[in-house]
């Protein structure tokens, strides 16, 4: 099966369809990778074919007065610059990252059936749940209920602006009003990351984290014997800032060694006790006790793999929701606003308590309950291929 893989940029996105492609060609399939420039080097270096798009970027729309309108308007203007580039391919499927709305367009035009990739747990509205970003638990009692019902009619009016907004555009480009939808959704999560639903989708399947190392550097951690901290800092343009400094501040005195697993250039000067800089972080995280991170998804659910805790300082997006699941599972806790003092007294918590790694080792297990998403993809493109 020839594939189509279509992501934007951000690492949280790109890193599950690289992912995503290595597990197609282990299984004999032909992905290509269509992404942002920075990734398509990487992904040739891992023997993917690939290819840049431009345009997928959600940094360029950071100051936009309607991030919904621009974002149907890129999804038009991408639409039109990927057609030619998919028809060229021939693909027999094309898997397209959530927030590339005009790769799926594309497919349409094409009539190739396609798929969407989830990077992180569903997040389509429920009858039963409060809205996505919200963190919130589902209501329980009538007050409970209520509560929910108004915030759910509060977020209606957004989602049929949006509804609005793409019919506009998907007619705009010579597609029909209603939309085909995806031939499956790959929910790339663990189990322990999702919420039940009533009205779970006969075509969503939830596939396991798709992970993937980004750099393949080692980094060696101080020496000694005391517990090592991870730091990773967000990616995203939403993540808290100067989260990295502030920890490291923290930890003074606690008497544990540090990590900060990023590509920023490292502080001038860094205690003797802290490292900075790129490294495998499946390594890293194979030494650690406590991961401190912005709660995008990734990072979250690869640390839950490896069952290390967390301390969680979200920034916004979904990251907000990300921490609450977490800190409702069991595996960590939220430090919001973020202050040296909160950022102390729950990283000694983490440490001292051993439940929250219990914790993390029963979300690492939920990873038994995944689906194969090779195998989702191969069978949806068949009549019976649906159900969870």
């Amino acid at each position: 099966m020839r594939v189509a893989v279509v992501s934007g940029g951000d690492p949280g996105h790109v890193v599950p369809a690289m992912a995503l492609c290595l597990r197609f060609a282990e299984a004999g399939d032909t992905p290509v990778l269509l992404t942002g420039g920075r990734w398509v080097d990487a992904a040739r270096r891992e023997g993917i074919a690939a290819s840049h798009v431009p345009g997928l970027s959600l940094a360029d729309l950071r100051d936009v007065p309607d991030l919904g309108q621009a974002l149907h308007d890129q999804a038009a203007v991408l639409a039109k610059a990927l057609t030619p580039q998919l028809a060229a391919l021939a693909p027999d499927l094309v898997v397209c990252d959530v927030l590339a709305l005009g790769a799926s367009m594309a497919a349409e035009l094409l009539g190739v059936p396609w798929a969407q990739l989830s990077p992180h747990p569903l997040y389509e509205p429920s009858r039963r749940l409060p809205p996505m970003g919200s963190g919130l638990a589902a209501g329980t009692g009538v007050r409970g209920r209520l509560r929910d019902a108004v915030l759910r009619a509060m977020a209606a009016r957004s989602i049929r602006q949006g509804e609005r907004q793409r019919a506009v555009v998907r007619q705009r480009i010579g597609l029909g009003v209603r939309e085909t939808g995806p031939v499956a959704r790959l929910i790339a999560t663990l189990p322990a990351l999702e919420v039940p639903r009533p009205d779970w989708p006969a075509t969503a399947h939830v596939v396991g984290p798709l992970l993937w190392e980004a750099s393949q550097e080692r980094m060696t951690p101080p020496p000694g014997t005391a517990p090592l901290v991870m730091i990773a800092p967000s990616t995203a343009w939403t993540g808290a800032a100067d989260m990295a400094g502030m920890t490291l501040e923290a930890l003074r005195g606690l008497g544990v060694r540090a990590v900060v697993s990023t590509f920023a250039p490292a502080p001038a000067v860094l205690p003797e006790w802290a490292r900075s800089g790129p490294g495998r972080q499946d390594e890293l995280l194979r030494e650690s006790s406590v991961l401190v991170c912005g709660g995008g998804h990734g990072m979250l659910a690869k640390a839950l793999r490896a069952k290390v805790p967390v301390v969680v300082v979200p920034g916004g997006g979904d990251q907000w929701e990300m921490a609450n699941r977490v800190a409702r599972q069991g595996s960590g806790l939220i430090v919001r606003p973020s202050t040296v003092d909160g950022l102390r007294t729950a990283v000694g918590r983490v440490l001292d308590e051993p439940g929250f790694a219990a914790a993390a080792a029963r979300a690492a297990a939920t990873a038994a309950e995944v689906r194969d998403p090779v195998e989702v993809c191969r069978a949806a493109r068949l009549p019976e291929g649906t159900g969870r």
